[in-house]
């Protein structure tokens, strides 16, 4: 018997228990184990979410540049913004698969254009991947490089623009690429992200690292810091919070 035979002789066999099993409601029915309660609120993160930053400090991260200095981004009146030239940001704690919540607001005065408006970036497993942070109201650029987009990978479904309050939620779905022992790619990274509660990327498989110059290349990793870039515009940031999935 070949295989197919094999699997239809399996399938027929299966049609008829079902046929001659009579089944109650309760026999398909389980309760253990059982589900682990989160409880939420508005505005607020959920109860078994890492806060990353609430406004108050920035106990959580550390300076791109040495990896162990405290940031020096500036906090005020429970938003975080940016201080150009001092390096971005990243966290102390490693992360792979996951879901992450992160506000941004692009500076009050509008300056500059293109990628030089507003920029920075949301990077991912030790800046291996970034979803693009931009002002894109009415400033072309590259599609691929606007708010929303998987950098130099996969552009937005579609341009979500800011709300009346200026501020941006970006609500994200990381799966990790996986690795064999062997450093060989079994299974590529997949991100799902809502822009302003938009869904902009649906399941966009990772290529590879978002090069700035090049084609992606292939990165062997675990979990990673999560980090927010100094692109040296005043981009703020506020309720950063994730949920290891």
């Amino acid at each position: 018997m070949n295989r197919f035979s094999m699997i239809l002789a399996l399938v027929g066999l299966a049609f008829t228990t079902n046929a001659q099993t009579k089944f109650q409601p309760q026999d398909t029915e389980f309760y253990e184990p059982k589900i682990r309660v989160v409880t939420t609120q508005a505005n607020a993160a959920p109860s078994d979410a890492i806060v990353l930053f609430d406004g108050s400090n920035l106990n959580e991260w550390v300076s791109e540049k040495d990896k162990s200095s405290a940031p020096q981004w500036t906090i005020k009146n429970g938003v975080l913004t940016v201080t150009p030239k001092t390096g971005g940001i990243q966290t102390k704690r490693k992360f792979g698969d996951m879901q992450l919540h992160i506000e941004w607001k692009s500076p009050e005065v509008i300056k500059g254009e293109g990628q030089g408006r507003g920029n920075s970036g949301l990077f991912l497993s030790d800046g291996a991947y970034e979803i693009q942070i931009l002002d894109n109201d009415d400033n072309k650029t590259y599609v691929n490089g606007q708010a929303g987009s998987l950098y130099k990978q996969a552009p937005p479904l579609v341009e979500a623009r800011k709300p009346a309050d200026g501020w941006h939620t970006y609500d994200l779905l990381y799966t990790a690429p996986k690795f064999n022992k062997d450093g060989h790619l079994i299974k590529r990274g997949q991100v799902t992200l809502l822009h302003n509660g938009v869904v902009v990327q649906y399941n966009t498989e990772l290529q590879g690292t978002t090069e700035y110059i090049g084609l992606p290349k292939l990165r062997v990793h675990g979990p990673g810091s999560i980090s927010l870039q100094d692109h040296g515009d005043l981009v703020s940031f506020r309720n950063i919070w994730v949920r290891e999935l």
